[in-house]
């Protein structure tokens, strides 16, 4: 799997397997808000509130989690953050029955949830070869992935409060697991196996560093473009499904699919653009550039016509197939942190995913408005389609491979 063997692959495993749980959490709320919204009587503009209050938590956590991996220790941040999202998650029932309360815990789970990714990246940036990143990352991804597909399969057969309590165990038990097999920081041991950074910029980057970057910008603007038709998807599917095209409630256990989709195509894209790499028939840029063009101009064309079909299975596909492309985001711009900012990738996806959150601030109250006042959801797909293919011109124009930071 890794030719550094075992060490980078509890590296990677355990990582990714905190990446399970936090991609999972993220997915109960938008499936449980059907049978929740009709125990309360909330309607569309609530729904959305309630949907985006996780993204106000986890945008306003990147870059504090980016830097606390640079000072404590990617072992004692991520075990403290899943430690805290997970008491989130399974409380969310208790919190239900007074709406601020829960907005409150949807906050929280974001804050908690927003110190997982950098604090990775930190780690993963120290610890695996440049000719592995691809499918070190293609892994992290794809067990996300892999998390969203079982909620999508498991939550609609539970009641709406199992989803939060199962799903939140599921965190205790990585703690557990974490305690156990992670005993320190990998970031010391056998350094030999690591490309150094060409300079160590740890302590001498200034936070204006980290937007005055074309190339950064870059990856910046790519990861805004994923996450806005992503964050559609992953927050209206369900509610798209059941109200739009008549899918019974069992029949939500289809939004795993493209899920499964993400996984597969995650994993096969990391391999084949390490392969491209070591074997020196594409530059690194060169497969950066591929990989992030299909991520985006891929799911671009399949948003557009999942938009136009009235058919469940169709729609299932499309927006399977748009979402499995899109995993090769994670061979594409997601790895370039490593490149061009060895030394703190922690804090430049940071950076990063903050700005990339704001989608998610949006998707949920932003899309309940357009579709209320239009009555349709085109405007919706359509504009996500543009955004993936400015985001794509963007990052194909303006990306580097070279270290800035």
């Amino acid at each position: 799997m890794f030719m550094s063997g075992a060490r980078n692959a509890k590296i990677v495993g355990l990582c990714a397997l905190a990446n399970f749980i936090n991609a999972a959490d993220r997915v109960i709320m938008p499936i449980a808000v059907v049978p929740m919204s009709e125990a309360f009587n909330w309607n569309l503009q609530v729904q959305g509130w309630l949907l985006s209050a996780f993204a106000w938590g986890y945008i306003s956590s990147q870059v504090i989690g980016g830097k606390a991996a640079q000072k404590f220790r990617g072992k004692t941040v991520l075990l403290v953050a899943v430690t805290v999202w997970s008491a989130a998650t399974f409380l969310t029932p208790i919190c239900a029955e007074i709406f601020g309360l829960l907005i409150l815990s949807r906050a929280v789970l974001g804050f908690a949830e927003g110190f997982c990714l950098p604090t990775i990246f930190h780690i993963f940036a120290n610890n695996i070869h440049e000719n592995e990143r691809s499918r070190a990352f293609g892994w992290l991804v794809a067990l996300g992935s892999v998390g969203q597909m079982l909620a999508s399969i498991i939550c609609p057969h539970l009641s709406w409060p199992m989803m939060f309590y199962t799903f939140g165990a599921l965190g205790f038990m990585w703690v557990a697991v974490w305690i156990v097999f992670y005993k320190d920081d990998f970031v010391s041991n056998q350094q030999e196996d690591l490309i150094p950074p060409k300079v160590d910029t740890r302590a001498t980057v200034r936070w204006t560093s980290y937007i005055s970057h074309r190339a950064l910008w870059a990856i910046y603007m790519a990861h805004f473009a994923m996450n806005w038709s992503n964050y559609v998807i992953m927050t209206w599917l369900p509610t798209y499904l059941q109200r739009e095209l008549g899918a019974d409630p069992k029949d939500i256990s289809l939004t795993a699919l493209p899920y499964v989709m993400n996984s597969f195509i995650g994993v096969l894209a990391g391999y084949y653009a390490d392969s491209l790499i070591s074997r020196k028939q594409w530059t690194v840029l060169s497969v950066r550039r591929l990989m992030t063009s299909i991520g985006l101009l891929g799911p671009a064309l399949f948003i557009l016509l999942f938009c136009y079909v009235d058919n469940i299975g169709l729609a299932v596909c499309f927006v399977s197939i748009s979402l499995g492309l899109c995993a090769c985001n994670s061979s594409g711009h997601i790895s370039n942190h490593a490149d061009v900012a060895p030394s703190q990738a922690g804090v430049t996806f940071a950076v990063s995913n903050t700005l990339a959150t704001i989608p998610g601030l949006t998707a949920g109250p932003l899309t309940a408005a357009i579709v209320e006042y239009s009555s349709t959801w085109y405007p919706v797909f359509i504009t996500a389609s543009g955004v993936n293919i400015v985001g794509a011109l963007i990052y194909y124009s303006q990306s580097s491979a070279s270290q800035i930071l």
